[in-house]
């Protein structure tokens, strides 16, 4: 018997207001693998698009945490009930044929099966390699939610609205994204999350020509955090990041992102006939500088590409003419300043018996800021919720969180203070903000260690976090972590609420434990705090590995406690 298929039209004729789409497994391994080729161009197109939805015409759901837009429809399988609640866009990127091995993808979300979200947390890593990309990113996955941009330099009087949706910027590089409940009322607290989304990295100096050596074309790059380290070596590493652009017509100035998506560097090892161990102590100024391309001249009729003076001058032409290319400009000298690094050129994918591992660049720590962010977008909206709900994303916390964007700064104090002061025009005071901070939690969220099978004996027996488990409750004799007996009762009373598992970890005595962003946000604050995140191992690798449902574990955690955080505050005295 032959099968009809179903119309779009038929579909969205067919929908029911409250209709609940089936619960279907989800094949992890489908999820996760996908043709590189196809990434790519999906990569391009989403990269080409711009995405300015108001909440009216925010996007379904589950299709923008599937990560299911611009894909290719082969890859979007869904029921024809979940399509029956799509818009007539998504409609036509969807493939409803769905059987055993190849699961609705919305269900799966809706659900959250952890499984689900291996493949989009790796499309994530590959499409954005650097910061910048990260946060624009994120903005899209906003707007697409019907968040609204809060722009810093305007007023957000009556512009913040009780059932609101919102997002706010610094630097290009952190992002503040937040929901205020139905029901808000005066003094509510905020559930945040904090997480930070640098990544250590090798970044071109203002000057990054260099005099060319045995006919090489080399680039003058400096370490950010431990990056040019061992594990940099004979990588194949690409180029992104952002470019000042000045229109000469206007005179206005933007930025513009920029990234290649094939390998130009390559730091080289020496060869071990010299006698010279590569794994040793080498000179990260003079010994751990990437090869770009080749120059067989002698260097001394150098080419200038912009006016005397301009910023190109000061760069490798050739890279020059390849940004300048991407990117469609035609002026050099329009070039003002750029802020580009290297990273891993190859992509993150799956891998083990069972396809069990996920191995990528920078997930330390873009693992739990993505997570928390889908976990944002993932939470139930409620008439009751009283409370806000946040997630702040920083950078520069691998470097001490020191500047404007940095966790250290007054970017999330401040951003509370705006949005209690705009919810409280008339009565906003210090008393308003001190309780407002007095009924509220921050998580802070920050990759942990796994147990490592190799050197067991660096860690205390009974603190051996797993993969593919669920988070871990950090904590610290010393105060680099902010987890106390509070604050991890009452993780441990969301875990049980939304059904996660949490793990615990504590460095030995005699081994350095590293810091997060959770300590200088709490004392800033004076609210409650716990530190916890998913693990992982080779940490500070330029290539790590989780585990492939972390990313999915994570959503759940990070979730339940945007969800619960109201009620388990309401439960202590």
């Amino acid at each position: 018997m032959t099968r009809r298929v179903p119309s779009s039209l038929a579909l969205r004729q067919q929908a029911q207001p409250q209709a609940q789409g089936s619960s279907s497994p989800f094949s992890t391994a489908a999820s996760a693998s996908a043709s590189s080729a196809s990434a790519s161009a999906s990569a391009s197109a989403s990269a080409s698009v711009s995405f300015a939805p108001t909440p009216a015409l925010s996007a379904s759901k589950h299709f923008v945490i599937a990560d299911m837009d611009g894909r290719p429809p082969l890859d979007n399988r869904a029921c024809v009930s979940c399509i029956s609640k799509l818009s007539p866009s998504e409609v036509c990127q969807v493939n409803w044929h769905v059987d055993t091995d190849n699961a609705c993808r919305l269900c799966a979300v809706r659900d959250l099966k952890p499984e689900a979200f291996t493949k989009p947390f790796c499309d994530f890593l590959r499409e954005n390699p650097t910061i910048f990309h990260t946060v624009e990113y994120f903005k899209t996955k906003l707007r697409q939610s019907g968040y609204v941009e809060l722009p810093a330099r305007d007023s957000w009087a009556d512009k913040i609205q009780p059932g609101g949706k919102y997002w706010v910027t610094r630097n290009g590089s952190s992002i503040i994204a937040f929901a205020v409940g139905k029901s808000y009322k005066p003094g509510s607290g905020v559930g945040m999350i904090a997480g930070h989304i640098d990544a250590l990295t090798a970044r071109l100096k203002p000057v990054s020509k260099k005099p060319t050596a045995a006919g090489y074309v080399q680039l003058g790059v400096a370490p950010y955090a431990g990056a040019l380290n061992q594990t940099w070596w004979d990588r194949d590493l690409s180029i992104g990041g952002r470019v000042i652009v000045r229109d000469e017509k206007t005179g206005k100035t933007s930025s513009k992102l920029v990234q290649l998506d094939w390998p130009i560097a390559k730091i080289p090892t020496l060869a071990p006939h010299f006698g010279v161990g590569m794994m040793g102590q080498n000179n990260p100024e003079t010994q751990a500088v990437p090869i770009i391309g080749l120059d067989s001249s002698d260097g001394s009729n150098s080419e200038l590409l912009g006016s005397p003076g301009s910023f190109v001058n000061n760069q490798p032409p050739k890279l020059v003419k390849l940004i300048a290319k991407e990117l469609g400009i035609t002026s050099y000298d329009s070039i003002v300043n750029w802020e580009l690094e290297l990273f891993d050129s190859q992509p993150a994918t799956v891998f083990g018996l069972d396809k069990e591992f996920i191995t990528a660049g920078r997930i330390d720590d873009k693992l739990c800021s993505w997570s928390a962010l889908l976990g944002l977008l993932h939470s139930t909206e409620r008439d009751s919720d009283s409370y806000i709900k946040l997630v702040a994303l920083f950078d520069d916390e691998e470097v001490g969180s020191l500047l404007r964007q940095g966790a250290r700064g007054n970017f999330l104090p401040l951003t509370v203070e705006r949005i209690v002061e705009a919810l409280n025009p008339t009565t906003y005071g210090p008393g308003l903000i001190g309780q407002t901070f007095a009924k509220s939690f921050l998580l802070s969220a920050d990759v942990s260690h796994a147990g490592h099978p190799n050197f067991l004996g660096n860690y205390l027996p009974e603190h051996i976090p797993k993969l593919n488990v669920g988070l871990v409750v950090c904590t610290d004799s010393n105060a680099h972590m902010t987890t106390d007996a509070v604050s991890s009762a009452i993780l441990h009373r969301v875990a049980d609420l939304c059904g996660a598992k949490l793990q615990n970890f504590q460095i030995r005595n005699d081994s350095r434990s590293g810091g997060t962003v959770g300590p200088m946000l709490s004392s800033a604050m004076g609210c409650k705090t716990a530190d916890a995140g998913l693990p992982q191992i080779s940490m500070h690798s330029i290539r790590a590995t989780c585990g492939a449902l972390d990313p999915g574990l994570g959503v759940q955690l990070f979730k339940g406690f945007l969800d619960f955080w109201e009620q388990v505050d309401a439960e202590w005295e």
